[in-house]
């Protein structure tokens, strides 16, 4: 029998992970349009300082609302329906933004927005470790992150060069496009198995690993896992939440999620053209807030084809390092000028390469590796509900992040709010360093045990097979 195909399972998850492009696209189109809103009354009417910074904040807010009653939705309609019922409310709000006549339409615009790309995060990122194999799984599982910052890269490329209009009609084309793509995906082979539909999970997974491969042991192995909570006293989903094993992987993924935000990266993105025009340098804010955005989308791709590779937790930890390393030099920078502006007048490109920098070693580590790893960490029986818990907490830190930072830029001085960065960055080495596990190439039942704190038993076992090996 051939082996599995991995293009099937790269079309379904890419396919997928364009829900995350749109959200992207929503994210991106804030920086490029700051001045369109706020200085030329783009839409007709005055918007504040205050009101721009809502009406970017609130993109984030919808997205905490939605990823906990998501989590219970795509457990009792599925994956692949859930998501293509987001398109009528994504088309919802983007008819706001494009008719907005006063900011209270384009708060309910922005936020309606938020909601439906946050039910993407949490179906996206859980589709696709669901339809990939073990070997493929790091890849699929980055394909979130991949879509999210290219979509963010199309919103600063069409943000940077058309009106608003256009702006806004050809962000909302994306939702239909990818209705019109995946409504031919299989629903996920997982989702069939928990519904005791065994044929429909066979059929799903001939698609995807193709019509010659023996999918006989995957099979047995999706619906051994999905029937031990079948077999099981019935408990309510809170009773198993509370199960040790599960607490444990909630707070790994949810402190993940969490550091993946409050190390500055949704506050250096929404908010990159404005740094720059701060630093004064010589390029457009535009063009540099456009090699941001393709620096991060060429690093994330890096990521995708490593990440299998090199395991999540070194990469993780790498991330967290230089992303230390760069906010510190970013505060120094700061600091001097605000202290003495000619005393930087030599150094301008400190705060820009160290912004790269930090967009690379983001990419590579806390960019894909919470939402992975997230998807990874938790039985069938409750994976749905703990990733939206760890989801609802990254988009809330998301949403405290983008809110506060120019709330601290302008009571502290940018130079100590990097400073907070760095210093949640060194916490977040410390914090992988310490409590997160390499779920890189182990089945559900493996990352259990290592959970467990069985750890031991699995590397002993990995030390006996290589010394019969030797021998």
């Amino acid at each position: 029998m051939a082996q599995a195909k991995v293009l099937p399972q790269y079309i379904a998850g890419l396919s997928a992970a364009f829900g995350a492009f749109c959200m992207g696209a929503s994210m991106g189109w804030s920086s490029p349009v700051e001045k369109l809103l706020t200085e030329e009354n783009a839409y007709g009417f005055p918007i504040s300082d205050d009101q721009f910074g809502w009406i970017s904040s609130l993109l984030t807010l919808g997205a905490t609302v939605v990823c906990i009653p998501v989590g219970f939705v795509i457990d009792m309609i599925g994956r692949r329906p859930t998501m293509l019922a987001l398109i009528p409310p994504y088309m919802v709000g983007w008819f706001l933004m494009l008719f907005a006549n006063s900011v209270i339409m384009l708060y309910f615009g922005r936020f309606i927005l938020g909601f439906c790309g946050g039910a993407f995060c949490v179906c996206a990122s859980m589709y696709s470790t669901e339809i990939s194999t073990v070997s493929t799984r790091g890849t699929l599982g980055s394909f979130f992150q991949l879509n999210t910052v290219t979509g963010m890269l199309y919103g600063y490329i069409i943000g940077g060069y058309c009106s608003l209009l256009t702006i806004n009609i050809l962000c909302a084309i994306l939702p239909l496009i990818f209705a019109a793509v995946h409504y031919f995906m299989p629903e996920s082979p997982v989702y069939f198995a928990m519904k005791g539909r065994e044929n429909d999970a066979i059929k799903s997974l001939l698609w995807l690993r193709g019509a010659d491969c023996d999918i006989r042991n995957e099979l047995n192995e999706i619906l051994e896992e999905t029937n031990k909570s079948t077999d099981e006293p019935k408990v309510s989903i809170w009773v198993a939440l509370r199960r040790p094993i599960t607490l444990k992987g909630i707070s790994i993924a949810v402190m993940l999620q969490a550091l993946q935000q409050w190390t500055g990266i949704n506050a250096i993105m929404f908010y990159s053209t404005s740094i720059f025009e701060d630093v004064g340098a010589s390029l457009s804010g535009r063009v540099c807030t456009i090699l941001i955005g393709a620096t991060q989308v060429i690093m994330t791709l890096v990521a995708t084809l490593i990440i299998d590779r090199a395991g999540r937790r070194i990469l993780l930890l790498v991330s967290a390092f230089f992303m230390a390393i760069t906010t510190c030099l970013m505060g120094v920078y700061f600091q001097m000028r605000d202290s003495d502006p000619n005393s930087v007048a030599s150094i301008g490109w400190l705060p820009i390469t160290s912004i790269l920098v930090f967009i690379i070693f983001f990419s590579i580590g806390f960019g894909p590796g919470p939402w992975l790893v997230m998807a990874e960490l938790f039985t069938e029986d409750v994976k749905s509900v703990a990733g939206s818990i760890a989801g609802t907490s990254n988009w809330f830190s998301a949403f405290l992040v983008t809110k506060l930072f120019p709330v601290l830029k302008n009571s502290i001085g940018s130079g100590p709010t990097f400073w907070i960065f760095c210093g949640i960055a060194i916490f977040g080495f410390v914090y992988v360093l310490i409590f997160v596990p390499e779920t890189k190439g182990k089945t559900i039942n493996e990352i259990q045990l290592i959970l467990s704190g069985s750890k031991k038993i699995i590397d002993s076992e990995t030390d006996n097979d290589s010394k019969k090996i030797k021998h």
